[in-house]
């Protein structure tokens, strides 16, 4: 019984995403699929309920095996700056400059619709990605790729109370482009002058108070 009614109820669904997506597709037709306009509710629901249906049985009720602590989330924080924040921003608000130009764009995960998930979901939407957005699957079935990706969770659970100083420690760990690391040798460069400029002028007032001009 019980496996009859999860089979109507997913029959419901995908009842409801395919009636959806025959919707979204006539209003294409006026409008052509640009990414640049916001998804509508419709859609919004649709690509939710897509999610729901992509979780492998026994997803949801996987438990972390990775304590949390301090370590970990360093660890954590480090990945997400390096692999994540292009899309998900440092803070997991989504408002970086990729993440807002994604179709649908990139949630912001400090909210319920994220943090309702469980442990189990958010491990496999990591490992295994969402068809039809821009989540892609990170999982190479290592045990090591496996344990990254349960740190990256507990990471997940920390973005509500991600402090300005965390924050700031990601922002030197985040990529750069060619042109931002060009930028910022240029301000060192122009800062270590400055410095050896101010330096070579306290050197010659020094001397010239040591060894007046003599008339």
């Amino acid at each position: 019984m019980r496996n009859l009614i999860w089979f109507v109820a997913g029959a419901i669904a995908l009842a409801i995403i395919v009636g959806g997506g025959g919707l979204i597709f006539l209003k294409a037709g006026a409008n052509g699929f640009s990414a640049r306009a916001q998804p509508s509710a419709l859609e919004h629901f649709a690509a939710r309920q897509a999610r729901a249906l992509a979780l492998s049985t026994g997803a949801r009720d996987r438990t972390n095996p990775v304590a949390d602590s301090p370590e970990i989330l360093a660890d954590a924080r480090s990945h997400w700056a390096d692999h994540c924040a292009a899309c998900h921003s440092n803070n997991g608000s989504g408002d970086a400059e990729m993440g807002r130009h994604l179709y649908p764009p990139a949630p912001d995960m400090r909210q319920a619709d994220t943090q309702n998930l469980t442990d189990g979901e958010l491990f496999y939407i990591i490992q295994n990605g969402i068809r039809l957005t821009g989540m892609p699957s990170w999982g190479s079935g290592t045990s090591r790729d496996e344990q990254d990706s349960w740190k990256l969770v507990r990471f997940i659970r920390h973005l509500p109370n991600l402090t300005a100083d965390e924050e700031r420690e990601m922002k030197d760990l985040n990529p750069k482009s060619p042109d931002e690391m060009k930028e910022e040798q240029e301000e060192r460069d122009f800062l270590n002058g400055s410095q050896s400029d101010e330096h070579t002028k306290n050197g010659d007032q020094s001397n010239e108070r040591r060894h007046p001009h003599q008339h």
